[in-house]
């Protein structure tokens, strides 16, 4: 097991001003940290080669989260555009593999906040499976697993619950396709969150440990015990990364609905997340 941070608390980019950041979390006894990776460009690969040396020089491993745009919609009927999500993917696999990252998740099956007023369609999920199948083979190459993540109704009416999540990743079919547990998702869309785990156990490769409110965890209404025994069960030994979302960036603040100070600082998230999950951890023998 080992313990993350995602750095979208303070920077909605891949940036140097990470630094200082990543040796705070080194100093503290975080294993790694999870990069955002929302965009492409020459200057952002060559970023995350000089960032590849500080966490070899700080021995911190890294995960990565990504979502797609609406113009590369892995479900669109238009195919040019599913075709424009493939290379999304590939181009976030690619610089996971520079940043030395072999996670590579998020709900990246269909952009996040498109709504559209009905469910799903039986072929958004052919194309889907079409298109992540491609994706997988990719990311098999890259020595890259990639973990779909389950999001709420209000964000995305493609795949809500692990139940869908699970029968998705099944229907790709690929040993480098597998599927996110987040627990902020969970407890909006889960009647019984350890049964949701329980369900798609086999394919869970990746963990979000997030508060129902987005801040500390442990500080919000989440039965964090039994999250953690049903990890424990299942012999779960990835990435729990914590997520969490605060005000001092005002875009990220309005993506996510943050309106009100959930915590002190952004350290103290991390301080306090991380001797949480260890406790956690303890206890769920």
């Amino acid at each position: 097991m080992k313990i993350g941070m995602n750095l979208l608390l303070w920077e909605g980019s891949i940036t140097e001003k990470h630094v200082g950041v990543l040796e705070d979390l080194a100093a503290m006894g975080y294993d790694g940290v999870e990069f955002p990776l929302f965009a492409f460009s020459r200057a952002q690969q060559t970023q995350c080669k000089k960032l590849r040396g500080h966490l070899d020089r700080l021995k911190l491993s890294c995960s990565v989260v990504t979502c797609v745009p609406n113009e590369a919609n892995p479900i669109s009927e238009d195919p040019a555009i599913r075709k424009a999500g493939l290379e999304f993917l590939k181009k976030a696999i690619a610089t996971a593999e520079i940043l030395g990252s072999n996670i590579v998740a998020g709900p990246f099956t269909s952009p996040v906040g498109r709504l559209v007023g009905r469910r799903r369609t039986e072929d958004e999920w052919k194309w889907g499976v079409e298109v992540m199948r491609k994706a997988a083979a990719a990311a098999d190459k890259a020595g890259v697993t990639l973990a779909l993540e389950a999001i709420n109704r209000f964000e995305t009416y493609f795949i809500n619950t692990m139940a869908d999540a699970y029968q998705f990743a099944k229907e790709v079919d690929h040993p480098r396709f597998g599927v996110m547990f987040d627990t902020f998702h969970a407890n909006i869309e889960e009647e019984n969150i350890p049964k949701a785990m329980m369900t798609a156990a086999e394919k869970i490769v990746h963990v979000h440990i997030s508060e129902n409110h987005r801040g500390i965890p442990g500080a919000g209404h989440i039965r964090f015990e039994e999250v953690f025994k049903v990890l424990k069960k299942i012999n779960y030994d990835g990435w729990l990364t914590i997520e969490a979302f605060g005000s001092a960036l005002p875009e990220l603040a309005a993506a996510t609905c943050i309106w009100r100070d959930l915590f002190g600082d952004n350290l103290e998230v991390a301080k306090k997340g991380l001797a949480f999950i260890q406790k956690q951890w303890q206890k769920a023998k």
